[in-house]
């Protein structure tokens, strides 16, 4: 059982139409945001900051914030956020030779070398202390502009935020998460965890 127990989805009519945006990226609203409903305010204001961030602005794809985003929560441990990260970025077009191979992204041909640092960068920004440095920063810049690191950083900080709530909550993780982290991610040791609905 989680920390605090999510919301029945119709508490808050104002978080539900918002809320709508999770079919679209992962086919049912998270567990995560039917707790923060506790506080609407919270909920309200997480979702139209997800629906900021993870926008489609140009070449940071939306399957690429979503590889981001697996990145960030691997790096952090959070099995919840991996799992739902790498649902997303299937459903949001990401190539299958990627999907399988996450893992391996500094190494398979099936990534760039721009999203290798895309990638790179995500893994040094979750890190504590934080890894970001001027060789980083150099190779950044050799593939994305200001506006690109900025959309980068917003999901790895973004994921930061999620991290911390679903691991501290112990979300309880949906059957759809499941299925798409066994897929891609249960070869290299993922399961559900403290998620498992039986946390605390």
């Amino acid at each position: 059982m989680a920390l605090v127990k999510p919301l029945d989805a119709n508490h808050d009519s104002e978080t539900k139409e918002l809320a709508a945006f999770f079919n679209e990226t992962l086919g049912f609203c998270p567990n995560s945001v039917l707790t923060m409903q506790h506080r609407p305010a919270i909920s309200k204001a997480f979702i139209n900051l997800n629906k900021a961030v993870m926008a489609n602005e140009g070449r940071v794809t939306s399957a690429l914030k979503r590889m981001i985003a697996w990145v960030s929560s691997n790096a952090t441990g959070c099995r919840y956020c991996q799992a739902h990260a790498i649902r997303a970025a299937e459903r949001y077009g990401a190539e299958q030779e990627q999907l399988d191979n996450i893992w391996e992204y500094r190494t398979h041909a099936a990534f760039s070398e721009a999203e290798r640092v895309a990638l790179d960068f995500s893994l040094a920004a979750s890190q504590v202390p934080n890894g970001v440095n001027a060789a980083i920063k150099e190779q950044l810049y050799l593939h994305w502009n200001e506006g690109e690191i900025v959309e980068m950083l917003g999901v790895i900080s973004l994921f930061g935020y999620l991290n911390r709530w679903n691991d501290s909550m112990g979300t309880s993780i949906e059957e759809g998460a499941v299925e798409s982290g066994s897929q891609y991610l249960g070869k290299h040791g993922w399961e559900e965890g403290k998620h498992n609905g039986s946390a605390y």
